[in-house]
């Protein structure tokens, strides 16, 4: 399974990374609870843990300490990727999206829409929210962060190769 690529490049506000945005299609059958229990289960046996149930946020915010992956178990969103200068993107139940650290996003509406998030090695986020004031700290924390040895849906394949093929 190949995923979409996407590159959005810092447009002031949002750093973005020039690490691509992984968007992974009907990635998995499962829906609902069960989705959602085989999204947790896959992420942990990847090494991507500290997970969570919920959503995306309705406002631009990334995260510039960890990458992080969202596995839609339930509904549908539009999400904006990448800052308002970025990608508006469907995703659907059956979808995973990886985004590297300092990748904005916002959910712009969408339709019973339900997601696990996780983070590789279990790392803890910050918000940050595209304020001038969190830069340029939040571009150093963005260049230290590592490239995960694993892809949270591939293992190791994905992933580790496509991101080590980006020149950082």
């Amino acid at each position: 399974m190949k995923p979409e690529k996407y590159f959005f490049k810092d447009d002031g506000s949002i750093p973005n990374n020039k690490l691509p945005l992984l968007l992974y299609k009907n990635a998995f059958s499962e829906r609902g609870g069960s989705g959602a229990e085989w999204l947790e289960h896959h992420f942990l046996e990847n090494n991507w843990r500290n997970s969570w149930r919920n959503g995306v946020f309705s406002y631009h915010h990334y995260h510039s300490n960890t990458h992080e992956v969202l596995g839609v178990y339930s509904g549908s969103a539009l999400l904006q990727l990448g800052g308002e200068k970025g990608e508006k993107l469907e995703v659907t139940a059956g979808d995973i999206i990886v985004i590297p650290a300092g990748v904005g996003h916002k959910n712009l509406g969408g339709e019973d829409f339900h997601i696990v998030g996780a983070y590789p090695d279990g790392m803890e986020h910050d918000m940050n929210y595209g304020k001038e004031s969190e830069r340029p700290k939040a571009d150093e924390n963005i260049a230290e962060v590592p490239l995960p040895g694993t892809d949270p849906l591939l293992g190791k394949e994905g992933l580790p190769k496509i991101w080590a093929e980006v020149d950082r």
